[in-house]
């Protein structure tokens, strides 16, 4: 039996504490958080359920094997940097710091303590976003030439992060999980609409050392609200709208077939219209999976799927887009 604090019980902390309060093989022993009312309420719902406003009773609790952070992303680091160094195992939501120098020390700090680094990169746990990654592995795209992301709607407009740090995470996360390759080069621009220094929109580009590359359109300042991933592949094409009730994924029996040893460009180039295939998607609620993933590696001693090391890659990506934007665009290198 796993027993589990959850540091925060706001809008996402409250998924949380639920999905890891029903777990089998695991006990909900803590929740922490300043809100006296969220607590109380925390309380009425769970019988026998500790809380507590002072965290300093969660890293000193002998009885606790692990915690869940759900507070804002500025006290991420401090927060795992405390329960690692007190021998607890980690869960942290994304992005897992705001620095990949952070990001590398919690690493090493979770290698010292022969601890469990988890960073909540909800959609890799996600049917159709592992049914993608089956088909790229399993070759049924062929060789993936790029893929693009939209994360777009109107609202919610915030103050202490950008668009691309409060929305990219899913995104990047996903792209580096499907290449299965870290990011070479990173380009990004946007603009600061509604408030000065935090950008509403933002376009990046992932560029890979093979020249595969990724695009990404994060914007919480537009009219559609769109949550859609598109990929292109030699053999095939594959949209996943998460937007959709059903029928998410889309598969395009369509490609561009280079025709060797011919003498016009007219007809170096063949174009292949197939089937539209939407193949049935395993049901399943992707937090529920992702927060058994954590518990079961604490219990078998796994690598979590998103452990420590592949929140640093997507802390790297996020921090090299910031200096481009910062930069008016320029290319930075990871």
């Amino acid at each position: 039996m796993v027993h589990v604090a959850v540091v925060g019980a706001g809008g996402w902390g409250k998924n949380l504490i639920r999905n890891f309060a029903g777990l089998k093989d695991c006990k909900l022993h803590t929740v922490c958080d300043l809100d006296a009312a969220k607590l109380s309420q925390n309380e009425s719902l769970y019988p026998g359920l500790r809380t507590t406003q002072d965290l300093n009773e969660v890293i000193g609790s002998k009885e606790i094997d692990a915690v869940v952070i759900a507070s804002p992303a500025p006290m991420h680091f401090d927060m795992a940097r405390r329960a690692l160094e007190a021998g607890k195992h980690v869960y942290v939501e994304k992005p897992m710091t705001l620095s990949a120098a952070d990001a590398e020390r919690l690493v090493a700090l979770a290698d010292q303590a022969g601890r469990k680094l988890m960073v909540g990169h909800l959609l890799e746990y996600h049917p159709c976003v592992r049914m993608l990654k089956d088909m790229i592995d399993g070759g049924e795209l062929g060789d993936l030439y790029y893929l693009y992301c939209q994360r777009l709607n109107l609202g919610v407009v915030r103050k202490d992060e950008n668009a691309w740090w409060s929305l990219a995470p899913h995104d990047v996360s996903v792209v580096l999980y499907l290449f299965g390759a870290e990011a070479k080069t990173v380009t990004s621009q946007g603009h600061a609409y509604l408030r000065p220094g935090v950008e509403d929109v933002v376009f990046t580009q992932i560029r890979f050392a093979d020249g595969r590359m990724a695009s990404i359109h994060v914007s919480w300042l537009d009219p559609h609200k769109i949550r859609k991933m598109t990929l292109v592949g030699t053999k095939k094409m594959a949209t996943f709208d998460d937007m959709e009730s059903s029928e998410k994924i889309r598969v395009y029996d369509k490609a561009a077939d280079v025709v060797p040893g011919t003498v016009s460009y007219a007809d170096s180039i063949t174009i292949r219209q197939g089937d539209i295939h939407m193949p049935m998607i395993k049901g399943g609620e992707p937090l529920k999976d992702e927060c058994r993933h954590f518990v079961e590696s604490i219990l078998n001693n796994t690598t979590p799927l998103s452990d420590g090391r592949d929140g640093l890659r997507v802390v790297k990506v996020l921090e090299a887009a910031t200096q481009s934007l910062r930069q008016g665009g320029a290319p930075v290198e990871l």
